[in-house]
């Protein structure tokens, strides 16, 4: 749970653990598109894509099937709930840009940084740099949030 009546102060990082993108995970994402458009009780597939098809993602010029940017975005939204708890939800924002491919056994970790915290009306606005870094330390998705907590 996370601690809301801490302070966190401009520079400050938080970082998730390493989480390793699997074809699994890769599946859920695009499966639970059309399940839950299709609402029929059952897993239900959608035509091929980069992002569950290897012989369609090479046809496109891939070396294989990616990630759906929006599962490091995710990943990203759950390091900072861990942070700064439900408030993330109440008035704050979320904004990224996928930047270079997530391919299957890629390991990622999410970052954050506080670039600055202003107080008013009893609430503190953190702004934050937040990106998503491949086991090589490269950023893959990159952008930034607007979290809201009461003072």
């Amino acid at each position: 749970m996370a601690d809301t009546t801490k302070s966190f102060e401009p520079g400050q990082e938080f970082t998730s653990r390493m989480r390793m993108m699997t074809r699994e995970r890769m599946r859920w994402y695009v499966d639970a598109q059309p399940t839950v458009a299709l609402d029929t009780g059952r897993i239900e597939r959608q035509e091929p894509t980069i992002h569950d098809d290897d012989d369609y993602a090479r046809s496109q010029g891939l070396p294989g099937i990616i990630a759906d940017g929006m599962v490091s975005t995710n990943w990203i939204m759950g390091l900072l709930i861990d942070t700064f708890g439900d408030h993330v939800a109440r008035g704050g924002s979320l904004r990224t840009r996928y930047i270079k491919p997530v391919y299957e056994d890629d390991k990622l970790t999410s970052h954050a940084r506080v670039t600055s915290a202003e107080k008013a009306d009893g609430k503190t606005a953190y702004k934050l740099e937040v990106w998503c870094s491949n086991g090589n330390g490269d950023p893959v998705t990159v952008g930034e949030a607007t979290v809201v907590v009461p003072n």
